[in-house]
């Protein structure tokens, strides 16, 4: 599976981190769509856009995550796909799961411990958004 991105302001990445530490000046160049929660993702014209963030306004607000499996799973979105707002390392597994590729940590989260959540979940029976096929499909 792709690497998952985390976005920290500042914050320097721990030697051996199987994620990857992005900075926001890395988007410069990028045709970045921010999402809204209630808005249709099948509803909205993907032709060149790069990167589309989905907003998370409180941690039990999980409407970005459906919105991230119809982008990936129904309408092929191959860019990336960050969370945004009041992302918890609890839910990173989920996100990438979901179709994410990429998250905004929320000031007080640690990335150490986001490795720990990726390193305590390597795989999982059922498929996801990335890829449909459960693990005994992939292990034939």
């Amino acid at each position: 599976m792709k690497e998952f991105e985390l976005i920290t302001s500042g914050a320097q990445a721990p030697a051996g981190l199987p994620i990857t530490l992005g900075s926001e000046a890395s988007a410069e160049h990028m045709n970045v769509l921010q999402l809204a929660n209630d808005a249709d993702p099948l509803a909205v014209k993907l032709e060149g856009v790069d990167r589309i963030e989905l907003h998370f306004p409180k941690f039990s607000d999980g409407r970005a995550f459906s919105q991230a499996f119809l982008l990936r799973r129904r309408l092929g979105f191959q860019g990336d796909l960050r969370a945004t707002g009041d992302v918890l390392i609890d839910q990173l597994v989920q996100m990438q799961r979901a179709g994410f590729s990429s998250a905004l940590l929320r000031a007080d989260q640690d990335v150490a411990h986001a490795k720990r959540q990726f390193e305590r979940y390597p795989d999982f029976y059922q498929g996801d958004a990335i890829d449909a096929r459960p693990l005994f499909r992939k292990a034939a």
